[in-house]
């Protein structure tokens, strides 16, 4: 397990480097998450409503801003053929880069909710439950994001490409994400979202690795 604790390391510290492209993914989402307050008016009901649906939302697209750069650079400095050629298990790689994606995308989301969460007037219970969904569904983003990252490595207009394959499979987690709050809310309870939510991680974490070590030596053939 060193070589995962080495690989994410390494893309932590590259990535304090370029720290306009980390916060681009926060800004974002903070942008996202303030306009449509103001758009909609101060009726509380209906900030409730929306509410969970317009934090899911906007990390998820936040989400996908990293997404291009997972592994482009390693590609163009040649770091991503070091990796193939690594005597050490490549899946294992590929987890370090998509954990550290996770890290640097994926939990500011989960520590900026609940303080977003309050201008929808969310309650306590709602804001701890948009927590626990944001952090079981963003490592899926990261996953499902990766593999699309590795199918349209070094392709011509492969950000777009990216939207293109990954924003169907994403659906899925954004409606049992933001349902798990608003199943909450009414009162109707959230475990069957949570259960759902865990169900498409687990099987993410496995096969996400094996798939995107499959897409990098297609790209690099």
């Amino acid at each position: 397990m060193s070589i995962f604790f080495t690989v994410v390391m390494r893309d932590l510290r590259l990535a304090m480097r370029r720290k306009a492209e980390v916060l681009n993914s926060v800004f974002f989402f903070v942008v996202v998450a303030a306009m449509f307050p103001l758009a909609i008016g101060p009726e509380p009901q209906m900030l409730r409503q929306i509410g969970p649906g317009v934090l899911w939302v906007g990390a998820l697209l936040a989400t996908m801003l990293g997404l291009s750069r997972m592994f482009e650079s390693d590609f163009r400095d040649g770091s991503l053929e070091h990796m193939l050629l690594s005597p050490h298990t490549l899946g294992l790689m590929v987890l370090g880069k998509i954990t550290a994606h996770w890290l640097l995308c994926g939990v500011p989301l989960v520590i900026l909710a609940p303080v977003l969460g309050l201008q929808f007037d969310l309650s306590p219970q709602a804001l701890s439950m948009l927590c626990w969904s944001l952090l079981l569904g963003t490592p899926v983003l990261s996953c499902v994001g990766a593999i699309g990252a590795s199918l349209t490595l070094g392709v011509r207009g492969g950000g777009i490409l990216i939207s293109l394959l990954v924003l169907p499979l994403y659906v899925p987690v954004l409606v049992f994400g933001a349902g798990a709050v608003q199943a909450l809310e009414s009162g109707v309870g959230a475990q069957a979202h949570v259960s759902i939510l865990l169900a498409m991680l687990l099987p993410a974490l496995f096969f996400s690795p094996w798939a995107c070590s499959a897409g990098l030596r297609i790209a690099l053939e």
